[in-house]
């Protein structure tokens, strides 16, 4: 507390310039004594002092003058730079000079051997051990200031990884920040001609080297990654082998961010989870996306939630006549207006409507009303334990709520029906996924009912990174509370995209679908839970177990260790683009699935919850109950058939 106390009243304490300029006239009378001194080899004898008085009046006069001139006691000792070195040489030798050629003017060019003549000689000598005094002087203060500043400030060891201009940025950026006490250690590059090597005193190191020598020795130890232009692969590929180590590893800000050619330490960010889960961006195109929604009228279900929003926010870009927001979620859907009531264009027309998606008489009147050409259908539940608790919520809104849509749809003439599944939709294991699987199987058999012109498409991709209630947001609350960190089993895994992506797939689905078609996303690698859990915790600064513990809590109702975007009677066709597949999906016919969803909603209003999830379980053969009280009707389906 004293220390804290103590840095913040004199840290920001600086020495007047007037004392500064007073410090630097005594060095003119110290520089030009000893001059004199040395010019009459230390015989006192031989110094009149009454004319040392006036030679050094006269020089003093030319210092004073010249210090004032360029300013020379005017910047900070403690941040003293070559900068200000040079200023200094200046000063002085405008100074020497000024009395130099005073005196040979009095001594040669008026004849006069007066008190106003200095000894060039002592002079000369002035010259040097006045600049050599008041250059070190400085320099020695300000090193003298950051050594003791230095004991009340945290250390912290740095690698700065890549040894070229970005790198020596940093170095330079990072050594003159007063917040912390950084050591810097070394560099590491890949450049086999700069390891071994040193800059400005600093060594350069392989990667392996540096593991061995540093990073297994050195506890608390930092990582900037100072590449400009990285790539995604090479800042996961640099950030995996650090971040197993425990290291937290750290990037410098994208170019276009920094202020005037140059950042600031304050810019240096830790890595985020997402940069090490997502990909390199996949490139869409935008120009048919563009030519399909401009100057369309688009509708969109679930408006308010993660990937709705944000398909509201691509769409609004795109320029179309007018767009209609619906969602029950009264306060995400004021949120999502107010935010682009700035921002939307001025010939796009805006509507917004809280409104229950079953509810049939109110969809209509808002379709027929504005008759969009598109519709997006984001709106569904899709949290799995709570789904698993609430079957009757998790049919009427994701099988019912898409059946009222879609025949609106139909019915309406509109162009395009998207609707954005699930990769839990393939093999369900939980009733969230199984009704996302029977709304896709609804909206897909509507596609070869006559006289419907409406193409009905579905999107399935993975988890959404940052959406409300994944695992990123999750963890991050559970660290911020000190931990522990809960995963459901060691070898659980998921596959991850960003939310832009899901979303430029929604819509690249929109416009290149001719109706029937699922479209599956090439979502990459899993990846591993606990090790998402692990690296999350080393991002935060902490380490794993000792300040954060993770704790397995088993798997919830309905989860899967394993995602999958394809079932064991799907296989994919080719599309456009090498990243977007067509899943070839059995499609049952409307009739047959017209008839389903009927005795689903007798059901839902006279029969209980073990008959609705027997019925799905019939619909759907592949559903499989895991980690559920709904397992025991898989034991009695095999019962039975024995």
């Amino acid at each position: 507390m004293a220390q804290s106390i103590f840095l913040s009243k004199y840290s920001n304490t600086f020495l007047s310039r007037w004392l500064v300029f007073a410090f630097d006239l005594g060095i003119v009378a110290f520089s030009f004594s000893v001059a004199t001194l040395l010019r009459m080899n230390f015989r006192f004898t031989d110094i009149d002092f009454h004319v040392f008085k006036y030679h050094f009046l006269f020089l003093i006069t030319f210092r004073a003058l010249s210090f004032i001139y360029f300013q020379s006691y005017t910047g900070i000792i403690r941040h003293t730079s070559i900068e200000d070195a040079v200023i200094i040489l200046k000063a002085v030798f405008t100074g020497t000079f000024l009395a130099t050629m005073l005196s040979l003017v009095v001594r040669y060019y008026y004849n006069l051997d007066t008190l106003l003549y200095v000894p060039l000689s002592i002079l000369l000598i002035d010259f040097f051990i006045c600049l050599f005094l008041m250059v070190s002087l400085r320099f020695w203060v300000k090193s003298f200031y950051e050594s003791f500043m230095r004991q009340f400030k945290p250390s912290v060891g740095i690698l700065i990884y890549g040894a070229g201009y970005t790198g020596m940025l940093t170095k330079n950026v990072i050594q003159n920040d007063r917040s912390i006490n950084y050591t810097i250690l070394g560099f590491i590059d890949d450049n086999e001609s700069k390891i071994g090597k040193t800059i400005e005193g600093i060594r350069v190191y392989s990667l392996s080297e540096a593991l061995e020598k540093l990073v297994d020795k050195t506890d608390g130890l930092e990582v900037i990654m100072a590449i400009n232009n990285i790539s995604l692969k090479v800042k996961k590929r640099i950030s995996d082998v650090f971040l197993d180590r425990g290291v937290i590893v750290k990037i410098l800000p994208p170019v276009d961010k920094w202020v005037g050619g140059e950042f600031a330490v304050n810019q240096i960010h830790n890595v985020k989870i997402e940069d090490l889960l997502g990909r390199d961006v996949i490139q869409m195109n935008n120009k048919q996306v563009g030519e399909q929604l401009f100057s369309k009228t688009i509708l969109v279900t679930g408006a308010a939630g993660s990937i709705g929003s944000e398909i509201v926010r691509q769409l609004v870009s795109y320029l179309p006549a007018s767009i209609i927001l619906i969602d029950q979620a009264e306060s995400g859907l004021f949120d999502l207006e107010f935010e682009l009531s700035s921002t939307i264009p001025a010939n796009t027309k805006m509507s917004v409507y809280v409104a229950d998606i079953t509810d049939q008489k109110r969809m209509k009147r808002i379709i027929s009303a504005h008759k969009p050409n598109f519709i997006f259908h984001a709106a569904a539940y899709k949290h799995v334990p709570l789904m698993e608790s609430n079957p009757y919520e998790a049919v009427r809104i994701n099988v019912l709520g898409t059946k009222v849509l879609a025949e609106l749809a139909a019915e309406f003439n509109v162009d395009r029906f998207v609707m954005v599944s699930t990769d839990k939709a393939v093999n369900p294991t939980n009733v969230m996924g199984a009704t996302k699987r029977l709304a896709e199987m609804y909206t897909q058999s509507m596609n070869d009912l006559e006289g419907v012109s409406t193409k009905f498409i579905a999107t399935r991709f993975g988890n959404v990174l940052g959406s409300s209630g994944s695992v990123i947001p999750l963890f991050r609350k559970q660290i911020e509370r000190g931990g522990p960190v809960t995963v459901t089993h060691p070898d659980i895994t998921r596959y991850f995209m960003t939310i832009p992506e899901a979303c430029e797939l929604v819509l690249e689905a929109a416009t290149m679908g001719n109706g029937g078609e699922v479209f599956v996303f090439d979502m990459g690698d899993s990846v591993k839970i606990i090790d998402l859990a692990r690296k999350m915790i080393t991002l935060s600064g902490l380490r794993v177990d000792r300040d954060i513990e993770i704790k397995f809590t088993g798997l919830r109702p309905g989860e899967k260790l394993y995602e999958e975007l394809l079932n064991n009677n799907e296989n994919t066709l080719p599309t456009h683009h090498p990243k977007i597949l067509i899943a070839k999906v059995n499609t049952p016919s409307y009739s047959y699935m017209d008839i389903q969803c009927q005795d689903l909603e007798q059901i839902l209003e006279f029969g209980t919850t073990t008959e609705l999830v027997t019925k799905i379980k019939d619909i759907i053969p592949e559903y499989k109950s895991n980690n559920s009280v709904f397992e025991q009707l898989d034991k009695s389906s095999i019962r039975s058939k024995g």
